[in-house]
Order: structure tokens, then sequence, then C-alpha cells
């Protein structure tokens, strides 16, 4: 018996769309359209005109030939609209200098819309490539006219139609010529992309086209966001996410404060924003200190007494419970191996809460016109968040807009945009605009944190320490089960749905014969607070089992860990190719790291790999950590951390070594430095004076290594955070042979272990 729930996928299937290339006044636009909007019109520059159709790709090149990249993505960061703005512009000869992007709003023609996952080149590399070459082709068939050359002897260039010594530039084909094509399924398909080595823009260093405007100030992100008319708001979150009913509110201390102008409790029709209301002031100052001045009665919800303790406790039972949860894998016959050896090994890993604390705290301003709801904010996962908010109003979906800014850090917390809510009942309620801002406490109480975990590791082997069987629990509380339910798929013994974020990155590349991995939702942890989809997700903490527990499995059948995983890396089955690029980092990361060198008293070196987030889209990653461990105080400096990566080809290298190193220290930081708990049914450490991210005096050295290749490119946004923290504690177990299994990896901690 062999089961999996994914399969590798490495390219979207466009078969239903067509692209358009059209005259449309003085530009030509180029696009991808849907074909429900082409049954009854065979002309683009008509379709391209109306915009009555969803494109991915949309490309408008003006009469100065300057090139402009609609990006129906979100950007925290990460420079998504210039890698997207190089893959088109590199197929379609453009000069870079007179490329432009613009972060398009909600409407319905952009298609839907999320940023996350890493997905956003993985998924769209292949389209842009090929509207690119189509751009191309159509520019080069009218510049040859022109030139009076047949195509054949043209190519594109710096934003010219070339020919031996005759060319043409894009601004002139394009005030001169008419464009009215539509190219098929099978056209597309078909187009003549550039082999990597011609490419001229996509791996080639370059700064990000967004940079100048973040640098001067001029870039807009949504806190900047005003209207005319508009009051602010603070919100004052009740004690508990769910189940909270104001009772009284008491604001008579609050009136003496200049520009006080009172205060809303809100009813959501949806019932995602329970308890809450909403204090309004002619300036934010006014707002905030109103909250301070204002004093709410509750009847607290059920969770109110709930505990970080309550709650670990709730995930261990359940993974000692062999009854509980649904298979996510089962290959081989574990429960037979187990019953027939008498080695066995096994081992619980925890991980604690941990909060997205992203720069920019949650803002939303929001304004009626003419009975549509404008939403003004950043945000990741628009055609998510938009149909909420319309049920929260009581509003049919094309009567709201979101309107997308710049996001001052993302990381998951704004994939779901459950802070426009609030702010859009209270502008519908008192009928003004309305700025609605969190400060940092607000933000945390708010928060969708990382669930706390439980994983349980069973090992079976043979007479000679030889692995047999690994059986693996995993439980938490599930972000897609609340916010996405839609999303997740069934379990492969079709006893119940799986939330595939998180569940991914148990379904690991090591040929085991004997696999099995049960999961299960932490209910009371999804009934006290929503599971959030943190940075890397659910692979963030399992990974930290596997690996860790990996380390575990190569010491007790006595080999080096390295050379286990390598051994179990054979691709083989359905583990063929993918293990095999895994092992290549990992036989790179060996060499680079000096792996095996003598090293000094209390030093050790820990290693530990991931493939990404998914199965679906896994990205080649081998981590090597070397600590030195104060055996007095526990203490683990982190002094290096090399990783290679093989994310195959690199679109933008100054874009893609950002996103490694920025994911590696996030990694760090949850390692060592971050962890939440809920304390009375809420997140309790909630500004910077208690939660502690990781500061530049701890930031180790960084080897990051990327391998060249020319397979198509996959996610980089997450993958860098996985393997981070297992490679830690099997570094600590290497230095002073303690073994931790509970994230954070406090001092206090290591110190009991070194002292037990």
């Amino acid at each position: 018996m062999s089961k999996q729930q994914n399969e590798p996928q490495n390219e979207i299937d466009a078969s239903r769309r067509r692209f358009m290339i059209g005259s449309v006044g003085t530009s030509l636009l180029m696009a991808f359209g849907g074909v429900s909007g082409l049954v009854n019109s065979p002309s683009a520059q008509a379709l391209l005109a109306s915009k009555s159709f969803s494109p991915n790709v949309w490309i408008e090149m003006n009469s100065e030939g300057e090139v402009l990249v609609n990006i129906a993505k979100a950007e925290m960061g990460q420079h998504v609209g210039t890698a997207f703005a190089r893959i088109v512009c590199d197929e379609l000869g453009a000069d870079w200098h007179s490329v432009r992007i613009r972060h398009v709003d909600t409407d319905p023609k952009w298609g839907f819309m999320v940023t996350g996952g890493s997905w956003s080149v993985f998924q769209n590399f292949k389209m842009l490539s090929q509207a690119g070459a189509a751009g191309r082709i159509a520019l080069i068939e009218a510049g040859a006219k022109m030139l009076g050359v047949s195509p054949e002897s043209c190519d594109t260039e710096q934003g010219f139609v070339i020919s031996g010594d005759k060319k043409v530039s894009f601004a002139e084909i394009i005030q001169r010529g008419k464009f009215d094509k539509i190219l098929t399924a099978e056209e597309i398909k078909n187009l003549p992309l550039k082999p990597v080595k011609q490419l001229k823009l996509v791996g080639k260093k370059s700064q990000a086209l967004d940079i100048p405007a973040k640098t001067d100030g001029s870039a807009k992100y949504g806190i900047d966001v005003e209207v005319p008319g508009m009051v602010y708001a603070r919100p004052i979150v009740p004690p508990t996410r769910y189940g909270s009913k104001v009772l009284e509110v008491k604001d008579q201390a609050a009136k003496g404060i200049a520009g006080y102008l009172g205060y809303e409790i809100i009813t959501d029709p949806s019932d995602m924003i329970q308890g809450w209301v909403i204090v309004l002031g002619e300036t934010y100052a006014a707002a905030m200190n109103a909250v301070k001045a204002i004093s709410v009665s509750y009847q607290k919800g059920p969770t109110a007494t709930v505990s970080e303790e309550d709650i670990q406790q709730e995930g261990t039972r359940l993974v000692n419970d062999k009854n509980q949860g649904v298979l996510f894998v089962d290959e081989g016959d574990v429960g037979a191996v187990t019953d027939l050896t008498e080695t066995h090994l096994t081992s619980t890993y925890k991980t604690a809460s941990a909060i997205h604390f992203q720069l920019e705290p949650l803002n939303a301003t929001v304004e009626f016109i003419d009975g549509v709801c404008h939403v003004h904010s950043g945000n990741q996962w628009q055609s998510l968040t938009l149909p909420a908010v319309a049920k929260a109003l009581g509003l049919p979906a094309e009567k709201v807009v979101i309107h997308q800014y710049y996001l001052g850090g993302g990381f998951g917390r704004r994939l779901f945009g459950d802070y426009m809510i609030p702010a859009a009942l209270v502008a519908q309620k008192i009928s003004k605009p309305v700025k609605l801002i969190f400060t940092r406490e607000d933000d945390s109480i708010f928060s969708q944190p990382r669930s706390p975990s439980v994983q349980r590791f069973d090992a079976a082997f043979d007479g000679k320490n030889a692995l047999l069987s690994v059986e693996h629990a995993l439980t938490a509380g599930w972000p897609t089960l609340s916010m996405a339910p839609g999303f997740m798929p069934d379990s492969v013994d079709k006893k119940g749905k799986i939330d595939p974020f998180s569940t991914s990155g148990a379904d690991h590349w090591y040929s085991i014969e004997n696999h099995r991995v049960r999961a299960i939702n932490n209910d009371l942890a999804q009934r006290t607070f929503l599971p959030g989809w943190l940075r890397s997700v659910g692979p963030g903490w399992i990974g930290w089992g596997v690996e860790s527990f990996m380390d575990e499995i190569a010491h007790q059948s006595k080999q080096d860990p390295v050379a286990f995983r390598l051994n179990l890396l054979d691709g083989k089955g359905k583990n063929k190719a993918g293990a095999e690029r895994l092992a290549h980092t990992l036989k790179q990361a060996k060499e680079a790291s000096g792996w095996g060198e003598k090293l000094a008293a209390d030093e050790g070196m820990g290693v530990a790999v991931c493939a990404g987030q998914e199965r679906t889209m896994p990205t080649w990653i081998s981590c090597v950590a070397k600590v030195k461990v104060n055996r007095g105080t526990g203490e683990v400096s982190l002094k290096k951390l090399t990783l290679v990566v093989d994310c195959g080809l690199v679109v933008h290298p100054d874009g893609a070594l950002a996103q490694l190193e920025g994911s590696v220290l996030w990694g760090v930081s949850l390692a060592l430095h971050e962890g939440n708990a809920f304390k009375e049914g809420k997140i309790s450490a909630i500004n910077l004076n208690s939660y502690s991210p990781l500061r530049m005096n701890n930031v180790p050295e960084l080897d990051i290594r990327f391998v060249e290749s020319e397979e198509p490119p996959v996610g980089l946004g997450e993958p860098g955070v996985i393997a981070v923290a297992p490679a830690i504690g099997n570094a600590i177990f290497d230095a002073v042979g303690v073994r931790v299994r509970d994230l954070p990896i406090r001092a206090d901690e290591v110190k009991r272990l070194l002292n037990s």
C-alpha cells in the first residue's frame, strides 16, 4: 500500500485562456483572458478596450515605448512586481529602464487574488514568459513590415526590433502600427520561449523597481491613507476571540478629552467580530487616549480561562490517543512492523504560540461612495477577505472594493483581512469615512497566532538498529479550517478532511518503507483563537519535529547524521528526482560548512533539510548550524548558518537572497527568541517589552549559496525558515549531548537538561 496526499506539479493549466494583443487609443495592450469573455467577440481590440474579461497578465505599452506591468499581487518587501516585470520584459526584449509596475485593486477583471505560500513566481513564471514572447512576436511582425525585412531576420533588444543594421523602436511601432490579434491556447503553448542562456534580465543582478519609492517615502502604505471627512478610530478588543458580549460601557472620563467623538458597539452578522467597541476621535491621539479612559464590562466567552498549558496538554492527549485524527500518509504496514520488533524510539516535540508582529500595525480606512464600500488597506488574500467584508456589511460582493497598498510586513497575518470588518461596520453605522488603526497591543491581542503544536514520533528498529518504520502524530489549531475550509482535501483514509497547511512537511522525501502520519485538529486551540498562516505555516513547526527526530534516529543507528540522511534520500519510488536534488544540496552544505571538522569545547554542528512548503512546490534546502553552548547558563550562541538552496532558476538574485536572509533570520528568531503564551484566553506578550524577536547583535554569520539551475523557479518566501530550528537543536546535541524538544529553545531548559 502506498498513498500520498500530493503529487509534484510544476505548471499551471492555462488551457482555458487566450492571449490578446490590441491597439487601444495610443497604447498597445496585451493580456491573457478567460474563455467566457471571448465567446461573442473575435476582436482583441474590443475586448481590451472594454476590459470585459479576467486577465492574469495585463501589460500596457504607450506611444513612448514605456511598459507598464500590472501586478495583481501584494507587495510586502518581497519585490514580486520586479520579479514579474523582469520575466515579461526579458521575453519581450524591452528596455528595462522604461518599465514600471502598478499594483491593482480588486476589480473582478483581475481574477482570483492571493499572495502567499511562496506561490507567486512559481505559479506565474510560464504564463508571464508566454505573455512576453507573444508580445515580442507581434512587435517583430509589425516592425519587420516597417523595416522591409522578413520577421525571421528580426529580434528585439532594449526596446527595438532589430534586423542586421536596421532597427525601429517599440515606440514608433506602436505609434504607426495597429494590433488586433488573439492567440489560442494551442498557439500560446507553442510560443518559442528564450533558452535560459539567452535571458538578459532573469537571473541577473538588479535593483528592485520600487526601492526608490520605499526609501524616499513616496511609497504609500495602508497606514498612510487619508480620505476627506474621515474620523479616526481605535478598537477595544474583547477578552476572548469568540463569545464575549459587551454588557456596559462607561465613557464619562473620556468626555473631557479634546476631540473625543464617542464610541460604537459593533454587531457583526458574520460573527467574526464579537464583543467589540470602537472608539472614535477627531484625531488618532484622541481615540487612543479615550480608549484608556473608557471601561467596558463583558460577559466573557467560554475560553476566558484557557492557558498555553491547557492547549499543550490537550495536544499531548490527542497525539497519544491512536484513535484520534485522520491519516495524511499511510505507507507500508507500520502496525505490523512495530509489533514484531523490540527496539523502539519515542519522542514528543512541541512549539509554543508565535505571532506575526509585522512592523506596520493593522489598519483599514473605509468610505462609502454611492453605495459602494471602498476599503483602503494592505491585504494578501483579497479574494478571501472581500466576501467576508461583504457578508458582515450585508452587501453583495460587487458592492465592495479593496484598494491595495504596500504592506509593512505580512508574513501571513494579512492573508485574511478580518481587521477590515470593524472599520467597515462602524463606517456603515455612522455614515462617515473611518480610519481604524490598531496599536501594537491591539494588533497582538487580535493576532492570528501560529498555534501551539505537539508531535509524537515512534520509530521501530531491527536487531542491528536499522530503521524499519516511523509513526508520526501531529496536532495544532488549523487556520484553513476556520478561514478557508473549502481548501481542505480528504484524508488518505477518507475519514475526514485535512488542513494541508498544517500537515505539509510530514510527507517528506525520505524513503521509509513503513511510514504513517496521523493529523489531528486541536479543538481547544481552535475554539480559543483564530489560528494563523504564519510564515512557513505547518512546515515551520512540523520540520522542527521531523528533522530533530531524524537526528535522534541517526544517533540510535550509530550513523553520522549527514550520511544517514543521504542514505534515505535515495530518490526511489515517489521520491524520484526530488530526493536527489535535496541530497545534492546536502552534499554541498556538508562541504561548505566544514562538516566533521574538529571544533572547540562545547561547540557543535547540526544539520537539517527541508523541501519548502509542499511536495507540489518543493524548494530544496540543506542547513548546517554551528553553535556554542554555555554549560553554566544554558545560553546558546548561534555562530554560523550555512545553507545551500536549489530553487530552480533564480529570477531576481537580489530579491532571492533578501528572501532567504529574511526567512532564515525569521527561523533563528522562532528557534531561540520568539515564543508567546496564552493566559486567561488570550496572548499574554503583546509588545516588545515582553515579546522579543531576534535582535541585531544576535544575528549569526550567514553563508547562503544557490545551486545553479535551469529548472522552473519555485517559491522562496518561506522555505528558508524551516530547517533552521532543527539544525540548531541538532547542533546543541552535538555540542553538549542534550536533546531539546521544545521551541523556542530557552537557556533554562538547556541548563535543566544539562543538569538532569
